[in-house]
C-alpha cells in the first residue's frame, strides 16, 4: 500500500508543477495583452488631441474667411501687421484697412490661445478674377508641423 501512496504523491507533485507553469504562461500572455491595450489607449489619446487641434484650426480659418467676406474692400491690408484698433459693431467707426488690422490682431490672439505655436497667414491675390485670399493656419504637434489652408474668392464691393 505504501508503494501506491508514494506513486500517487509523486504524480501530484508533477501535476502541481505543471499547473504553476500554466499560471506563469497565462500571466505572461495577460501582461502582453495589457501592454497592447495601454498602447492603444495612448494612441487614441494622441488621435483625440490631433482631432481637437485640427478642429480649432478649421474653425479659426472659417472665422478668418468670414471676417474677410465681411470686409471685402480691405484687399491687400490683410497682409499687413495687426493692430488693436478697437473696431467693434462691425467696424462702423473704422476704415476697411483699420478693420483688417483689427481682424489680424484678433486672429493672432485666437491662434495663440487655441493652438500650440499657432499662426495665421493670409495671402491676397488680385491677379485673378474675382480676387482670392489664401488662408493658412499653422500649429505644432509633437514631432511635426501642421497646417490647414483654404482659398476663398471675394468680390470687392
Amino acid at each position: 500500500m505504501q508503494s501506491r501512496r508514494s506513486t500517487r504523491s509523486s504524480k501530484r507533485r508533477g501535476r502541481a508543477g505543471f499547473t504553476l507553469i500554466e499560471v506563469l504562461i497565462a500571466l505572461v500572455v495577460m501582461s502582453v495583452g495589457m501592454l497592447g491595450i495601454a498602447g492603444l489607449y495612448v494612441l487614441s489619446m494622441q488621435a483625440g488631441r490631433t482631432s481637437t487641434l485640427r478642429h480649432h484650426a478649421v474653425t479659426l480659418a472659417g472665422d478668418v474667411a468670414d471676417r474677410i467676406r465681411a470686409n471685402p474692400r480691405a484687399g491687400v491690408a490683410y497682409r499687413d501687421v495687426g493692430a488693436d484698433n478697437n473696431c467693434v459693431d462691425g467696424g462702423i467707426n473704422c476704415t476697411p484697412e483699420q478693420m483688417a488690422a483689427n481682424d489680424i490682431f484678433l486672429w493672432r490672439a485666437q491662434a495663440a490661445d487655441a493652438l500650440p505655436n499657432g499662426a495665421v497667414v493670409v495671402v491676397f491675390d488680385a491677379a485673378v478674377a474675382p480676387p482670392t485670399y489664401q488662408i493658412t493656419v499653422f500649429w505644432n504637434e509633437p514631432g511635426e508641423n501642421m497646417s490647414y489652408s483654404i482659398t476663398i474668392p471675394v468680390n470687392p464691393i
